[in-house]
């Protein structure tokens, strides 16, 4: 690392003092503040990275998500893995047993993430006490997005309206016990006007309290490089931690950049289309991209760490710290019992633990940990921490349209059933972007059946998905090749009158 890589002292003098319901004695272990980590790897010289968790949707989902976790934490050592806080303050109970369950079993610091989001002021004290109970020292503090279905971002009653708000009220109820990262944005936040505006709201967050920045995703290295420079400019001198998402399938990297409007340089898309229908190939891509780009930040020496958004996958996150010589394998000293100390001091000593938590590197576990690398949103398996679609993601409210720009897109509001069918309808001709439950627009498989799945929506009967049968296709063509085709019809009760609610229906055969 460049000398030039020393952050705010005062800082580490603020560490040092009493603090309120901790200790004043540095640790070199887990469960401290996350600042404390950074400062002592710009010492040491030393590159370092962390991992970002979401929720689960299923019970199944969380247990496996445990087991994902502890394993990665052992094997890799990352300095700490952060538990996002859903959309609309969605899975607030979920992110605070999971992070309070990490940070006790799984010996790593936890970054627990917290928004505004439907949430009051003592609905937050309380998240923060329980936080606090269970040993976790660090909070990412968000305003968070508007709740599913709602335009725009409204203060609950008795809540904060921005993060700045929530950075002040951790500092004065709870002085230097917690550390608190804040977001940073490359290309600026949707509600500022532009992005130097974003910057001073950002140098307001530091002020307050924030030891450090952590950046949402991006794609074109030289626009972090150039928001790190104006918010050193800014007299802003935190560390700034790149957020790097890997591309673990095509559709859905589109979606991702679809909402986040993420700029994507030429050469990616260039590089990435040819390939679009190899999910392998995709994915080989996606950790070759990751690596470069890591390579590219970490060689103007603007950062002293990387943080990797996993989605809950783990390969290609720990292919691509492979490829960066960065992954810190643990010690081939035998230890005393085999699973890593206990982050949490109370359990420091503890000599007995549960099967499920000890690390069975060739069991059935990790001949299973590759089968769910290519998610597929509904449609995977519900057992898999990654299941679920990216709408329910943290960083997808940040710019993706408002209710008013979806209904523009769509024509405006239906007012009968038929306006409902020929929405369907317009789908297939490709003037309608896309539907509320499909992102994307039609794919070149579609082309063969459009008229006549365009004439079966105009009827009614309104398809969800549809792949058309194919003889003698070569194993390279640029459609992919379709064992069969597959029509997926949404039906109501007055074409299927034996029916006491809505079905779908699909059907696998011969042509339409």
């Amino acid at each position: 690392m460049n000398g030039h890589l020393q952050f705010s002292e005062k800082k580490n003098k603020r560490d040092l003092s009493d603090i309120k319901g901790g200790t004043s004695t540095p640790r070199s272990g887990p469960s401290e503040k996350i600042i404390n980590k950074i400062n002592r790897a710009v010492n040491e010289r030393r590159t370092f990275y962390s991992f970002e968790f979401f929720p689960p949707k299923t019970e199944a989902g969380v247990m496996n998500l445990y087991n994902r976790i502890d394993r990665m934490v052992a094997k890799y050592e990352p300095m700490f893995v952060d538990v996002t806080w859903g959309a609309g303050g969605s899975t607030a109970k979920l992110t605070l047993e999971i992070s309070s369950n990490v940070q006790n079993y799984c010996a790593t610091d936890v970054l627990m993430h917290l928004t505004c989001t439907n949430m009051p002021r003592d609905s937050v004290k309380d998240a923060l006490d329980k936080a606090k109970e269970a040993g976790i020292r660090n909070i990412l503090a968000l305003r968070g997005d508007p709740p599913h279905g709602q335009d725009t971002w409204e203060k609950c009653d008795k809540g904060f309206e921005h993060a700045l708000d929530l950075v002040k009220f951790i500092r004065e109820e709870y002085g230097e016990y917690f550390g608190i990262a804040v977001a940073g944005y490359p290309e600026g936040h949707i509600s500022s006007p532009n992005l130097e505006e974003d910057i001073k709201h950002l140098k307001l967050k530091v002020d307050a309290g924030a030891d450090f920045i952590m950046t949402q995703l991006f794609y074109d290295v030289d626009l972090y490089i150039d928001f790190v420079k104006r918010c050193r400019q800014a007299e802003i001198t935190v560390p700034i931690l790149p957020g790097l998402m890997p591309i673990n399938s095509y559709n859905a990297f589109k979606r991702m950049i679809a909402y986040t409007k993420a700029t994507v340089p030429k050469e990616i898309i260039a590089a990435i289309e040819p390939i679009k229908n190899n999910d392998a190939m995709v994915k080989a891509f996606g950790i070759e991209l990751a690596k470069k780009m890591s390579q590219k930040i970490l060689r103007t020496g603007l950062t002293p760490g990387l943080h990797f958004y996993t989605l809950n996958l783990e390969k290609s996150v720990t292919k691509i710290l492979g490829g960066l010589g960065l992954a810190r394998l643990p010690s081939k000293g035998v230890r005393p019992l085999p699973w890593k100390q206990s982050c949490a001091t109370r359990r420091r000593n503890e000599d007995v633990r549960p099967i499920f938590w000890a690390n069975r590197p060739y069991s059935y576990l990790s001949r299973t940990i590759s089968w769910d690398e290519f998610p597929n949103g509904r449609w995977g398996n519900s057992t898999s921490p990654a299941y679920g679609e990216l709408y329910d993601y943290h960083l997808m409210g940040l710019k993706s349209s408002s209710v008013r720009d979806r209904l523009r897109m769509w024509g405006g509001e239906v007012q009968s059933e038929q306006d409902v069918f020929d929405k369907f309808a317009d789908y297939i001709e490709g003037k309608i972007a896309r539907l509320p439950w499909c992102e994307t627009g039609i794919m070149l498989e579609t082309l063969p059946l459009k008229q006549r799945l365009m004439a079966i929506n105009k009827t009614g009967f309104l398809t969800i998905n549809s792949q058309p049968r194919v003889n003698g296709a070569r194993s390279d063509d640029e459609v992919g090749v379709v064992l069969c085709w597959v029509l997926g019809i949404w039906a109501g009760r007055d074409r299927c009158p034996r029916t006491s609610q809505s079905m779908v229906i699909r059907w696998w055969g011969g042509g339409i």
